[in-house]
């Protein structure tokens, strides 16, 4: 008999563990299932937001892993896409510093190059201050704080064009030209695009 009541106790302890662990699963699912939409929504909010941009392809890759962040929110969006225009404007004037330490360059060469770092470093002042006045972006002064980005944006674009344009000669070194081509377009494209959302917001924050 005290062998039957182990035996009935071990079934009822693994019937218990067995509904404990269906009802752990059910859970993880329902919450995958509130989560899922969500994503969902916030993934097709970027996609649409990044048609209304010059390189939308680029807007799409570089801003979709930050759905969860972004969520429907048009501030979110904009100012997720100039952390990424400000990181890659670090990461590109880096990478040019690296790729010319200890190279043997013809004078004008070297001028371009160092006037390039010169833009770059002004780029990224520009997109650190239009982060910082995204932080400032509400209330009755959203509309002064947007006009702030747009102009801090716009300034660092030129500056990013200004860097390419100083290599447009054909006397220029190829390998350097490219090398600058290569970190500097693609930031140029990333600042496009956030001011495209940056424009973007602007039109929402207006509407009555």
């Amino acid at each position: 008999m005290e062998c039957h009541r182990n035996s009935a106790t071990t079934t009822g302890s693994l019937s218990c563990l067995c509904v404990l662990l269906l009802f752990s699963v059910h859970l993880k699912a329902c919450n995958g299932a509130r989560v899922a939409p969500q994503v969902s929504k916030s993934t097709e909010f970027i996609r649409a937001s990044c048609a209304a941009t010059m390189y939308p392809d680029l807007c799409f890759s570089s801003l979709s892993s930050y759905a969860s962040t972004i969520r429907t929110s048009p501030v979110q969006l904009a100012d997720v896409a100039l952390s990424v225009s400000l990181a890659g404007a670090r990461s590109a004037s880096a990478a040019m510093l690296r790729s010319i330490a200890g190279r043997g360059m013809a004078p004008r060469v070297a001028a371009a190059v160092k006037d390039c770092l010169e833009t770059m470093g002004d780029s990224v002042d520009e997109l650190r201050e239009s982060l910082a006045a995204m932080g400032h972006v509400a209330g009755r002064n959203a509309a002064y704080q947007i006009n702030s980005i747009q102009t801090w944006v716009s300034a660092a674009l030129t500056d990013e064009d200004t860097c390419v344009d100083g290599f447009a000669s054909g006397a220029m070194d190829g390998e350097v030209k490219n090398m600058v081509r290569s970190h500097v377009v693609y930031v140029a494209q990333l600042s496009s695009n956030a001011l495209a959302l940056v424009n973007g917001l602007a039109t929402s924050i207006s509407r009555p």
